[in-house]
């Protein structure tokens, strides 16, 4: 089965993110649980909690179709040491907003050497962040986002979610998120069904689709290889909607979240619709 949806505002509360889901008809959504943009938030109440809980209850959904995302600020691979005891501190909170919330996955960011360390030690560096915030939490898979490799951002290769993974002491909790706007740029090419055999061939020899625990489903307003990350709407960028119809026929893509990160949320409900009915044009095709 496949879960699809976008990532939705949680203003007003995390379970008004809940209800945006619902009206998008959608079967997965991502949220921030706290200010994307803020180190610290009001812990989550206890009556936010529950009606949240209520909410994914009452409109179908479990943990298994939600894929919260962290701050933008942490930086797990930070190569200050108090700047990186910020991050991690922050990534601990952020893994335990999801626990109280019953859900079971946290998106995040690798990290960014910011040209002070070199890549291997980062990338080193990020495998420790995770292993000391798995220690403090429980129940929650850590999920490492491809980057576009923009600045000196990790994870743009699949060989670093490789190196990161290799470094993680549990591996039932760590897994990895693919955004194909961020592969796109990064190199990975999806504009025709070649191209994504090619690139997920290489993704499940390098990392694994035993770690794959969502996707985050955006066309390209950047160049093919550019290293820059500029999201667009389905079909309307570099990529080209044959990816996204390769996603939803690929058994390999079931039950996980897949979001849209599009740049138009006013045509999530069109966009969402398409890719449901993509399955539509798998199952005709095969009667």
């Amino acid at each position: 089965m496949k879960f699809v949806g976008a990532h939705v505002s949680a203003a007003g509360g995390v379970d008004q993110a809940v209800l945006r889901a619902h009206e998008l008809e959608a079967t997965a959504f991502a949220l921030f649980t706290k200010n994307q943009r803020q180190w610290r938030a009001a812990p989550l109440a206890e009556d936010v909690i529950e009606r949240f809980k209520a909410a994914c209850q009452q409109y179908g959904y479990n943990s298994q179709q939600i894929l919260p995302h962290d701050s933008y600020l942490i930086n797990l691979g930070h190569p200050v040491p108090e700047a990186l005891e910020k991050s991690r501190e922050a990534f601990i909170d952020e893994l335990q907003r999801c626990q109280q919330l019953g859900l079971s996955l946290l998106n995040f960011h690798p990290g960014s050497h910011l040209l002070q360390i070199d890549e291997t030690r980062c990338l080193a560096t990020i495998a420790e962040s995770i292993n000391i915030a798995l220690a403090k939490t429980e129940g929650v898979t850590a999920v490492i986002e491809n980057t576009a490799g923009q600045g000196s951002n990790l994870g743009f290769r699949f060989e670093h979610l490789a190196e990161i993974i290799a470094g993680v002491e549990d591996k039932s909790r760590v897994g990895v998120c693919i955004d194909t706007c961020h592969a796109f740029a990064a190199g990975y090419d999806l504009r025709s069904e070649a191209d994504c055999e090619q690139t997920f061939r290489h993704f499940s020899d390098i990392v694994g689709f035993q770690y794959l625990r969502g996707m985050h489903l955006n066309d390209a307003k950047s160049e093919f290889n550019s290293r820059v990350d500029r999201h667009h709407s389905l079909g309307e960028g570099n990529i080209g909607k044959t990816a996204f119809s390769y996603i939803m026929r690929d058994p390999r893509f079931d039950n996980i979240p897949l979001i849209l990160e599009t740049v138009d949320p006013e045509i999530w409900i069109d966009e969402i619709a398409w890719l449901k009915s993509q399955q539509k044009v798998d199952s005709e095709a095969a009667a």
